[in-house]
């Protein structure tokens, strides 16, 4: 079993997140994930992205510290133009950094 955490920012956006049915899609993931059910997510630079295709698009992007999944950051794609993952792992990344895994 894996243990899935969010950070306060995930958790605030997730629970504002207007589009309901959207939310229930993206709360289905995480349950998926928390049954070890990763599904078809990509990997890049140590950070994981999963591909919400509801909506616009949603993107949700991880990291695996052993047992333990942390969801911290989260995109809407407005478009269904091409976005750049380089662009898109740079800010990841930024952010992956400063993460750790403190007691629920």
């Amino acid at each position: 079993m894996i243990e899935v955490r969010q950070t306060g920012a995930f958790r605030k956006w997730y629970q504002t997140l207007q589009d309901r049915r959207a939310a229930k899609k993206i709360a289905q993931r995480i349950t998926r994930i928390e049954a070890g059910l990763m599904g078809d997510a990509k990997y890049f630079d140590g950070i994981g992205e999963l591909k919400i295709d509801f909506g616009p698009g949603y993107r949700v992007y991880f990291v695996q510290r052993g047992s333990v999944i942390i969801v911290w950051r989260r995109q809407v794609l407005a478009s269904a133009g091409h976005q750049s993952r380089q662009g898109i792992g740079r800010g990841a990344l930024n952010g992956f950094r400063n993460l750790s895994i403190r007691p629920s």
